[in-house]
């Protein structure tokens, strides 16, 4: 899959497009990028917050190894996913389209 790469054995990075303001949180896969749509208006960080929340639950990781690295201000955004452990791309990919 084009949206995620793996950096180092438990370091990813996850390519992204969010859709914020939409009726309730889905993930789509469209082959380059993940899009996700978001409850939260992109107003005071909620739609960030929001968008680590609902990653911390689909990937069952803590919020301090979720990490928006590119796109703080954009709908297109570079996220780096830390795991405490080596972890297999497909187990995430399932996690996440699931």
């Amino acid at each position: 899959m084009g949206f995620l790469e793996r950096v180092s054995n438990n370091t990813f990075v996850l390519h992204s497009q969010i859709k914020p303001n939409s009726k309730r949180p889905q993930i789509l896969d469209k082959i380059d990028y993940l899009l996700i749509f978001l409850h939260s208006k992109p107003v005071h960080n909620k739609a960030n917050n929001e968008l680590i929340n609902l990653l911390k639950k689909t990937l069952n990781i803590s919020p301090n190894q979720i990490k928006i690295i590119s796109g703080l201000k954009n709908s297109r955004k570079i996220i780096k996913l830390t795991y405490t452990e080596s972890i297999n791309e497909k187990d995430i990919i399932k996690k996440l389209l699931n």
